[in-house]
């Protein structure tokens, strides 16, 4: 078995987590889980944001 076989794709994850029961969470927890997701949610977009800036000075460089 390959070392990257064993390793979960990002999306395998993802399915994982929207898979996940919540009931057995406490409010405490739920409460816990959306602060994570949503710093999660927040590194997403200033990675968007990063690469949609990079491509647009990349674009403006070779339009000269």
């Amino acid at each position: 078995m390959d070392v990257d076989d064993a390793t979960p794709r990002p999306g395998d994850l993802l399915a994982e987590l929207v898979r996940q029961d919540l009931d057995p969470l406490s409010v405490a927890e739920l409460e816990a889980r959306i602060t994570a997701l949503e710093g999660e949610i927040a590194r997403c977009r200033l990675k968007m944001d990063r690469a949609v800036n990079h491509r647009a000075s990349a674009d403006a460089l070779f339009r000269r």
